[in-house]
């Protein structure tokens, strides 16, 4: 199958992606389809990965973007990760072309920590 052209495009967090994904295997077994080999590794990698619920993520989102220096893709990377300490929070960081001080990452990973 060749994609042609990109009709939008929009960032969701990984729990946003596992409930959908939940519903389309609900919905799939219950009209008695077969799940493909990639639907089911899909679920099983978000199952394996998503720490949050959609509305927690959400507000975590919305929180990280109301911090300085903070881009609407570091943020998605940030909940999609759920970074713990300073060094895997600076290596989300790696390829921007600033870095933050001990405080701010200590203030990102208290939102974080805050949402476990």
């Amino acid at each position: 199958m060749k994609v042609k052209a990109f009709i939008s495009e929009e960032r969701v967090t990984l729990p946003e992606i596992r409930e959908d994904l939940l519903r389309i295997e609900a919905a799939r077994l219950e009209s008695g389809k077969e799940l493909s080999y990639e639907l089911r590794k899909s679920i099983e990698h978000v199952n394996h990965l998503s720490k949050l619920s959609p509305d927690a993520s959400r507000s975590l989102l919305d929180a990280l973007l109301g911090l300085e220096k903070m881009k609407p893709e570091i943020a998605y990377r940030i909940v999609n990760l759920m970074p713990r300490n300073r060094d895997e929070l600076r290596a989300i960081y790696a390829k921007e072309r600033f870095t933050l001080t001990p405080e701010e990452l200590d203030a990102i990973l208290d939102l974080v920590s805050a949402q476990l």
